[in-house]
């Protein structure tokens, strides 16, 4: 499977292409909505995200609510586009002046996408916009709809903001918490310590970054290789969790703690039974052993840094007169943390899925079941 995504943060739509899904797989366009409007819920979120109603519209690969086998073509409209036509059409009679950014923000593409591309520092942060990401948890939750036909699930959590810890538990009644969390936590005092930390920001002007932990839960063993670098599937899966907008770390399992730790403390014995086959006594690996799963949770953390738009603006360079001056202001978020903390978890289950085609390449989600099935009675006879 593979995916592109257009469009820019003001212009009139994102779209995006899936190549590679089965044939006959039933998708539902009331669960992807549901992951948008997921998206743009959580404390600290800004102006732009009470004028957008987030909504796919699918417009190829699909008939009679099952894929074709062909490419999946989808939109998302941008209701701000009304606001932004004369600025950002195509047409050669758009208004170049009124919107231009001549102050980059530190910590954006503004000013390295601008000296890269040799154009208007408009024209980079519309592409490099967070705004991407819808499109982004669209599709990748079409891949969490296959995993879930294979009860493959991927829940993600928040565990820090702005240098405050969450409370955690792998109890079910703190997960399901967790899903009705604003912050994507599963007790009332984070949630009350969170709010505090997000008031005394926007009180500075300043914003909040933040530890967000995803976890893949009844994977078997076997998916992704050794045989490749670029088939291992703890890189593939920190490609793509570093691709996300202000991620700047991942680790998997134990993570950076391992260094710390002789290696009887770090790796994790081997067990079998006849119930459940080989499995292991601890899970500090975090699910992957040599690029491939080990039949254990997928467990990801990784850390998004504070939104650069600062409201209390940093210090730049003016691009045409080389003043120093303060950054510009878009309008954005004070804390993203639980919005990304969705879009992990749907850019994950994608390569996840991913994962699942490369190890199962089929023409029809009816052969992947059957495929998928006798290869977990393997797991279980060895």
């Amino acid at each position: 499977m593979r995916y592109l995504t257009a469009g820019e943060s003001h212009g009139p739509k994102l779209v995006g292409i899936i190549e590679g899904l089965p044939a006959g797989f039933k998708v539902s366009k009331e669960v992807i909505d549901q992951a948008l409007a997921l998206r743009q819920k959580g404390p600290g979120r800004g102006g732009r995200m009470t004028i957008e109603k987030d909504q796919v519209n699918i417009l190829s690969g699909m008939r009679g609510g099952k894929t074709t086998g062909a490419p999946l073509a989808m939109e998302i409209e941008n209701r701000d586009w009304e606001n932004w036509e004369r600025i950002m059409t195509w047409r050669e009679d758009a208004d170049l002046e009124s919107k231009k950014v001549l102050a980059p923000r530190p910590g954006h593409a503004d000013l390295v996408g601008s000296l890269k591309y040799r154009t208007e520092v408009r024209n980079i942060l519309e592409r490099a916009s967070a705004r991407e990401t819808a499109m982004r948890v669209a599709i990748g939750n079409i891949a969490r709809q296959i995993l879930a036909q294979l009860d493959i699930t991927v829940r993600g959590r928040v565990l820090a903001v702005g240098g405050v810890k969450a409370t955690t538990s792998e109890e079910q009644s703190y997960w399901d918490k967790v899903e009705c969390s604003p912050w994507r936590v599963g007790d009332n005092e984070s949630e009350g310590k969170f709010n505090a930390k997000l008031n005394e920001a926007r009180s500075q002007g300043e914003s909040l970054g933040g530890i967000i932990e995803i976890q893949v839960i009844n994977v078997p063993a076997g998916l992704g290789s050794h045989v490749q670098w670029d088939r291992k599937l703890d890189g593939r899966l920190a490609q793509s969790v570093l691709s996300v907008q202000a991620i700047k770390g991942v680790e998997f399992g134990l993570g950076f703690e391992a260094g710390a730790r002789v290696g009887s403390l770090v790796h994790d014995p081997i067990l079998y039974s006849t119930e459940s086959g080989y499995y292991r006594a601890s899970n500090n690996a975090g699910g992957i052993e040599g690029g491939m799963t080990n039949g254990e949770p997928v467990v990801i953390r990784a850390v998004m840094k504070p939104i650069p738009t600062l409201y209390n603006p940093l210090q730049t360079v003016q691009i045409e007169t080389k003043e120093t001056v303060y950054a510009s202001i878009e309008r954005s978020d004070i804390c993203a943390v639980p919005a990304a903390t969705i879009v992990l978890e749907h850019v994950i289950a994608w390569v996840i899925a991913e994962a699942v085609l490369d190890k199962f390449p089929v023409d029809t989600f009816e052969e992947l079941l059957v495929a998928w099935q006798d290869y977990k009675d393997y797991l279980l006879k060895e």
